[in-house]
């Protein structure tokens, strides 16, 4: 019988195989294997599972850990395991992922009426000792279609009422759904084949819950950190949108579609403003030793408008503040640092033109006068407009930026001088129970945005630059998160179904065969759990808003 032939990118060969194979089938033709164990592959730029068969000609990498569809294809799979190994410890009860944090998605368990149950040591241990059960039998983790009202039945009687409702809303007729040992979930992205492939875990019990802990690029546990600053931000959070009256995304769905838009946005907006005026008071208590104010935080995390409005409330404190954008201090292009793929890497520090920062710092802490720089994001070049800077003796300096709380950046200034600020996206939403949102993936779909509104930089490229980007991430700030003297929370929830509007179009221009389209149809599978505002609901956005920054129309 005639073999299909697939071309395999992991050793730049052909390969051979019988028609309706599946991937894991084909990984038997390997004699070894040099790299990582495969978790899942990219077919023809599309994630897949490794039981998806073959019945054509196909370009096929195996991905494993590193990756970061393979990281997350993990992360799902043994979620799905910690929710099966509950189901037998503790019948009745659920597991309601809350958000990722660094340490690894925080989980807690809750009845049928919503109530957390707190686990004791010995049941943790207990449910550790399930998983690792599941795992050595290494049973099968099967893949299926179910009419979708059955699917919606089975979610009701695990208690996930908020996945029972978003099966209702999305109106197909069939689900995908997987099955381990009895148990039935479903999940929006691959799983691994069997749970033999999940041995590295551990569960960490936290504040009400747990961290499910996941392992490294090297397949080893990480050293857990500090995160008790983040974890309140995400508390925090979760109580806005409690107030707001939406917690998911069929919340926010049935929100829009009954016209209470406005509502939505009217809401979160105040509690935005609420938030700066409790730092400005913060920084109100430390002004007879603060001089400077750093506003730190990964990419497209609204920092220039957050700087500009901490900077309006302090104003109504009396305090007269200035502000300056760190992004003015960037090297000439040609003097940016290049990453392992020789990328421009713009979030590494010396990327950063720190002797010039910091002369400029020490002239205005002296009370001498600067030209400000600008910088020319198409061009890649630093220039001056004219604009000049002095500090008076009651003045303050507030100045936003990614390396805001790294100490290379601002050596110049005593830390007794200085009033630390990490602000991020940090949504609380999830999909469902179980499937969060990425706090990644919302900065991503921002940036987008704003990189083809005003840096004259393609969604294509924002893609294919985002693992750079999130290296340097947590090379360079997330380490000092933990470090700020206040956080600031920069996610509106109502900013998906407005990202979605801008970014949607943008991203089906994306060519199939580019290396970018596997992250585009993730981000429109995910995008189309949300119906798009309309125009006249975006324009509701006030002038001053977080959002503005990202699609434009922002007046001060």
């Amino acid at each position: 019988m005639e073999k299909l032939r697939i071309f395999c990118e992991n050793n730049n060969g052909y390969m051979s195989c019988d028609y309706g194979s599946t991937l894991n089938e084909v990984l038997k033709g390997f004699e070894s294997w040099p790299e990582e164990r495969p978790l899942a592959a990219i077919v023809d730029n599309q994630l897949k599972e490794l039981d998806f068969k073959l019945f054509m000609p196909h370009k096929v990498r195996f991905i494993g850990i590193s990756h970061p569809d393979g990281n997350r294809t993990y992360y799902r799979s043994l979620c799905f395991l910690l929710q099966r190994a509950l189901v037998s410890l503790l019948p009745g009860y659920s597991l309601v992922i809350n958000y990722n944090l660094p340490n690894g998605p925080y989980a807690e368990v809750q009845d049928q009426e919503g109530n957390v149950l707190v686990l004791k040591p010995v049941q943790i241990e207990s449910l550790k000792v399930i998983m690792k059960g599941l795992v050595e039998r290494n049973l099968p983790i099967i893949k299926s279609k179910m009419n979708s009202l059955d699917a919606e039945a089975i979610f009701k009687a695990n208690g996930q009422k908020e996945k029972a409702r978003l099966v209702e809303l999305g109106g197909r007729f069939f689900t995908t759904v997987y099955s381990l040992d009895g148990y039935t979930d479903t999940f929006y992205g691959p799983l691994v084949p069997s749970t033999g492939l999940l041995e590295v875990f551990d569960l960490v019990q936290y504040k009400d819950g747990m961290f499910l802990v996941l392992p490294d690029r090297n397949m080893k546990l990480p050293e857990l950190k500090n995160q008790d600053k983040l974890y309140e931000v995400f508390k925090e959070d979760a109580r806005w949108v409690s107030i707001i009256g939406v917690r998911s995304i069929s919340s926010i769905t049935e929100c829009i579609l009954s016209e209470n838009t406005h509502r939505m946005i009217q809401i979160a907006e105040a509690l935005h403003e609420r938030r700066y005026a409790d730092i400005a008071d913060m920084i109100y208590a430390g002004r007879n030793n603060i001089r400077l104010v750093l506003i730190a935080g990964p990419s497209s995390s609204g920092k220039t408008t957050t700087s500009k409005r901490i900077a309006l409330q302090c104003r109504v404190l009396g305090l007269n503040p200035k502000v300056i954008e760190m992004d003015n201090y960037f090297v000439d292009r040609e003097r940016t640092p290049r990453d392992e793929s020789g990328e421009y890497d713009f979030e590494h520090i010396e990327a950063m033109d720190l002797e010039f920062l910091n002369m400029q710092l020490r002239m205005l802490m002296s009370g001498e006068e600067i030209d400000v720089p600008k910088f020319d994001f198409v061009e890649g070049k630093r220039f001056f407009d004219g604009e000049k800077m002095k500090l008076e003796e009651d003045d303050i300096l507030i100045m936003e930026g990614i390396h805001g709380l790294n100490p290379r950046l601002t050596s110049s200034v005593p830390d007794v001088n200085k009033f630390k600020i990490y602000a991020s996206a940090l949504t609380s939403l999830s999909i469902d129970e179980n499937n969060t949102i990425s706090t990644s993936d919302n900065r991503l779909l921002r940036r987008i945005v704003r990189d083809n509104n005003f840096r004259g930089v393609s969604a294509e490229n924002t893609i294919l630059r985002w693992a750079s980007v999130r290296r340097g991430e947590t090379e360079n700030i997330f380490p000092y998160q933990e470090n700020a003297d206040a956080m600031f929370n920069s996610s509106l929830i109502f900013e998906l179904p407005m990202l979605k509007y801008y970014a949607e179009p943008l991203l089906r221009r994306i060519a199939p065969n580019s290396p970018a389209y596997t992250e585009v149809i993730r981000l429109l599978k995910f995008l189309n759990f949300y119906p798009a505002l309309k125009p006249q609901e975006i324009e509701m956005i006030p002038p001053t808003s977080v959002m503005r920054e990202f699609i434009g129309g922002a007046r001060w």
